[in-house]
């Protein structure tokens, strides 16, 4: 599919190895943080929540739809976010959108662990509960475009698709530190208090975030390619000051004075809603991986395991994640993007099919195994994710762009996907899942078939 550009814009920006380390390094730990707590979330939707905010005698699986489906708010709110952030973040620049995103993902987190339960307030408590996941959503869909824009307009060309790959493993890195944190509280106190009060320590803890977002504003620089945009703006500018009678307008040329998002909407209809269409197999997956499945082991009309063993599981699935992901996005450098991509969501839909036989065997080994064959496939396209979608759109509406994309697939493809497995697995049994799992993996192949290779492109235009 090919999709109309605004002229190019030439940096001079030449990137300096040692400032990108510390570009890739700070937007790892933000990430890691960010999607710590937006996956600490998850978690408690499966453990703590349907007991917590939620009537004492309601139906053990009724509790858990009605927990996940809280979970899901802070997917519908994720678009609005990419909106709202990629806006700004095409105005103002990449550095100051993600430190607002960053404050405002700690400020909301935090606050999740002051929440009083449902014994206390009633039926405010469950609603105070989604309205802090709503923000929760907002910070993340603005979060991921700042990071990702941050690390890959900063990235030699030939190394793209590696250095976005930092930006890439906070979402594994969130989830190994947010079962870490459940575990390590679990394994401190009793049950009992585990579910009375230790549960609000790893959101508490999410208070690190606004010392990140410090560090950032404070020892981050613009990107060049931002840099470069604003120099391009004051040029146009100039010349728009000077009458020119004879000259023609491109209709794909970006208008500056309009919002970017209408702009990227305008311009990259298609490349946003294919993008979108490539994210689908990765969110489907991944929440069932890392939310559904320790619902499932551990839930008494599942396999009734005890929480410790699915948490390490996942655990150790995603530290395989993370090492997968950076060896996908370094070999999308040298071969493209499209090809690992591809071949990653084509072995995932097959997985699915082994996936929950492993699980039901009950050992450990086997468990792990199974979680981390998916979370490998996942992480072959999402490793490259970054610099596919950077490459995909112009300077101008990058960010909007970009982030249009990935929220819209992530609502179409996580926010529901844990409740829609409990529905699946209620209703007609386990295997539906499996199913689902792989027609997600065929919307991906389907999207990113039609999608042009963007390996090498210059993307200060």
């Amino acid at each position: 599919m090919t999709d109309s550009v605004a002229p190019p814009v030439i940096a001079s920006d030449v990137p300096d190895e040692k400032n990108m380390r510390k570009v890739a390094g700070t937007a790892l730990a933000g990430t890691s943080i960010e999607w710590y707590d937006f996956f600490i979330y998850g978690t408690a939707a499966a453990l703590v929540f349907p007991a917590a905010f939620f009537p004492a005698d309601m139906p053990e699986m009724v509790a858990l739809i009605a927990s996940f489906s809280t979970f899901a708010v802070g997917f519908i709110a994720r678009p609005l976010g990419g909106v709202i952030f990629g806006h700004y973040g095409d105005r103002v620049g990449r550095k100051q959108t993600l430190v607002i995103a960053l404050l405002m993902m700690g400020g909301g987190t935090t606050l999740i662990g002051l929440l009083p339960t449902y014994e206390t307030i009633g039926i405010l408590a469950p609603l105070a509960l989604v309205l802090l996941r709503f923000v929760q959503g907002l910070a993340i869909g603005g979060q991921w475009g700042g990071a990702m824009l941050l690390v890959t307009e900063s990235a030699p060309s030939n190394r793209r698709g590696y250095y976005g790959a930092f930006a890439q493993a906070g979402a594994p890195m969130g989830v190994i530190l947010a079962n870490l944190a459940f575990l390590a509280i679990g394994a401190a106190v009793s049950d009992e208090a585990f579910l009375s009060w230790g549960w609000r320590i790893p959101f508490l803890a999410s208070v690190i975030l606004i010392g990140i977002s410090l560090y950032v504003q404070l020892h981050l620089e613009e990107t060049p390619a931002f840099r470069a945009l604003e120099e391009s703006k004051r040029r146009l500018q100039t010349e728009q000051a000077i009458p020119q009678p004879n000259k023609l307008v491109d209709a794909n040329q970006v208008n500056l004075n309009r919002s970017p998002v209408l702009e990227a909407l305008r311009i990259y209809p298609g490349r946003i809603a294919l993008a979108a269409g490539a994210f689908i197999s990765i969110q489907v997956t991944f929440y069932i991986l890392i939310a559904f499945v320790v619902a499932y082991g551990t839930n008494t009309s599942g396999l009734d395991l005890p929480r410790s063993t699915m948490l390490s599981a996942v655990l150790i699935a995603s530290l395989i994640q993370l090492v997968v992901q950076f060896q996908a996005a370094a070999y999308s450098d040298r071969h493209g993007r499209r090809g690992v991509y591809l071949a990653g969501a084509t072995l995932l839909g097959l997985w699915s099919f082994v996936l929950f036989p492993l699980i039901d065997t009950g050992n450990f080994f086997l468990i792990v195994v199974g979680i981390s064959g998916g979370l490998s496939f996942m992480a072959m396209q999402y490793g490259p994710q970054a610099a596919f979608y950077t490459e995909l759109f112009s300077t101008q509406v990058r960010y909007s762009g970009a982030s249009l994309g990935y929220q819209i697939g992530a609502i179409l493809g996580g926010a529901f996907a844990p409740t829609i497995a409990v529905l699946l697995w209620k209703e007609f049994g386990i295997l539906y899942v499996s199913i689902y799992i792989a027609i997600a993996a065929l919307i991906t192949i389907g999207s990113v078939l039609m999608l042009t290779e963007t390996n090498g492109k210059d993307i200060h235009t």
